[in-house]
């Protein structure tokens, strides 16, 4: 008989000013990324009655401050492991301070590492950093995925992530508001290029894709303060499910995430 606790999880921070997420089984406890200060890291872990100690490791997505910025800090004074592909050492290791060899992993693009009662896989994505890559984890049959970096996503990668149970998927910015406000040009090109972000519709439109009968729960992650409103990027997620007659609010439950608050720990 299916498990029906196969992972918990919380979103505790998703934002231009620093991300990371809590996932758990029954025999792990892991941070994807740690984005902000360790202390602010502890504090968000303590909202959903966890602490930094319990943790087993931290998986790193791209070198970017506001995805590695309490990476070196926890890793040190908590002695975790921390796991990213090589070109992310590279280009991360300047940034984090001193990691014990023994605690730095490499966990290459595309592969499958099992950790403790969990399968990981990792997929690369379109994004201006060193070898940026995502997680999609497995368990009992049920898999969660993350993506919240990418300009842009290929067939490919869509078949990699399709029929997850939940997701954190990226909604950055609203067009409109991105194109009217006051970032310089050059940045604008940037977020909108193909190694940028992903807008509200086109996170609605990579869904619509890849939701199947098996996903329950969208989180809109990443979302721009400047450029966007979480009742736009809500409004804008469930439309488009909507037009494409996907169940939402039936089957499907959109939420929003927090640029400096923990989602409440939800189980799949």
């Amino acid at each position: 008989m299916e498990k029906q606790n196969a992972f918990q999880i919380s979103i505790l921070a998703s934002g231009s000013s620093g991300n990371s997420l809590f996932i758990e089984t029954e025999k792990k406890k892991i941070l994807v990324d740690a984005g902000l200060s360790g202390k602010k890291i502890t504090s968000l872990l303590g909202e959903v009655g966890r602490k930094p100690e319990e943790l087993d490791a931290i998986l790193v997505t791209h070198e970017h401050r506001d995805h590695i910025h309490g990476v070196g800090v926890l890793a040190r004074k908590y002695k975790l492991d921390v796991y990213a592909n090589e070109k992310t050492w590279q280009a991360m290791s300047p940034l984090i301070g001193n990691v014990a060899v023994e605690q730095q992993h490499i966990f290459e693009m595309g592969k499958i590492l099992t950790f403790g009662d969990m399968d990981i896989e990792s997929f690369g994505v379109s994004h201006d950093a060193a070898a940026p890559q995502f997680y999609r984890f497995y368990k009992d049959g049920k898999s969660f995925v993350i993506l919240t970096d990418t300009g842009y996503c290929s067939d490919y990668l869509r078949g990699t992530i399709r029929g997850a149970d939940a997701y954190l998927m990226e909604s950055n910015h609203d067009l409109e508001m991105l194109r009217m406000g006051a970032y310089p040009w050059n940045l604008k090109q940037r977020i909108l290029g193909d190694r940028g972000h992903l807008s509200n519709e086109d996170g609605a439109l990579v869904m619509t894709d890849i939701l199947t009968d098996n996903t329950k729960r969208i989180y809109l992650g990443h979302l721009s303060r400047e450029n966007n409103l979480k009742e736009l990027a809500h409004m804008t997620m469930e439309n488009v499910l909507y037009e494409h007659d996907l169940g939402v609010r039936e089957t499907v439950h959109v939420y929003d995430t927090d640029p400096d608050k923990a989602t409440e720990l939800f189980v799949i």
